[in-house]
């Protein structure tokens, strides 16, 4: 469950959006999906439907942006899926009138344990292998299709490192990067997505039972606001302990999963150029 919202319960701060703001972020985004298919000459999009809802949002407002007959969803469920989260995602395309396609990547993920039984008792590597599995088969659509793989990845997962390298981050764009969780929330609710799916607790599901908080160790709501003050903005952290009334050792973690994950937030180093 969500920790309490500390940015709203009286606090001086608050990451909601108004209605306007609401409405420009929505424009603003499906005029920055159309220019990026448009400027890669592209005939559509295609996107991971996860079930969850930052792939349900970036699927809405890429039928906003391209149409309905230019957006192709791909499911891809796994051993470790729940059935609940892939007819989610199912209902999503339908709601939309998206084609899409089931693609279950079990064989595919064998496959690679044949490869090297070694890994397999490695959950996180597993895993990870799960999600990369998605990012080829997305690539493979798209080019057989003409199309762009949008991702579906939010602020709050890409200043943590909440994902995958080369995987669900193995995309073209990201519609909705800019966005904290809770205002992808909020967006969501704001353009019409039904209330179960804007509120299901969210999880990569990478591996049976996971779910993103739990693995964080702290609610989305707490991580935002710490993200947005302290992080993102001037304060300090006794400034950020005081006004938002979090632990040190919120702040902390944070800290940690932003410093930890640098390296996923830049393309693969190099040596500088020697002067010879």
């Amino acid at each position: 469950m969500s920790q309490p919202d500390p940015l709203v319960e009286g606090t001086p701060v608050s990451l909601d959006l108004s209605d306007e703001e609401l409405e420009a972020h929505r424009a603003h985004i499906t005029a920055f999906i159309e220019s990026v298919v448009d400027d890669a000459g592209a005939d559509g999009a295609v996107i991971g439907l996860s079930g969850g809802i930052d792939s349900t949002l970036t699927a809405h407002l890429a039928v906003e942006a391209l149409g309905s007959d230019s957006v192709h969803g791909l499911v891809m469920p796994s051993e470790v899926n729940t059935e609940g989260n892939m007819s989610d995602a199912e209902r999503v395309a339908e709601m939309l009138d998206i084609a899409y396609d089931v693609l279950d990547i079990n064989p595919i993920v064998d496959a690679f344990v044949d490869a090297y039984p070694e890994g397999a008792d490695d959950q996180m590597a597993l895993g990870n292998v799960r999600v990369r599995t998605r990012g080829v088969l997305n690539y493979f659509v798209a080019n057989a299709e003409s199309g762009v793989v949008l991702g579906t990845g939010n602020r709050s997962e890409a200043m943590t490192g909440y994902f995958t390298k080369y995987g669900d981050q193995a995309v073209d764009c990201n519609p909705i990067g800019n966005l904290y969780k809770r205002q992808v929330r909020q967006l969501a609710s704001h353009i019409g997505v039904p209330e179960d799916l804007v509120t299901k607790p969210p999880s990569a599901e990478m591996w049976e039972g996971q779910t993103d908080e739990s693995e964080m160790g702290l609610g989305y709501d707490t991580l935002d606001a710490i993200l947005a003050l302290h992080v993102d903005g001037p304060f300090s952290k006794s400034a950020t302990i005081e006004t938002l009334g979090v632990s040190a050792e919120a702040i902390e973690r944070v800290v940690e999963l932003v410093e930890g994950s640098e390296h996923k937030r830049h393309m693969p180093p190099a040596p500088a150029a020697l002067d010879i």
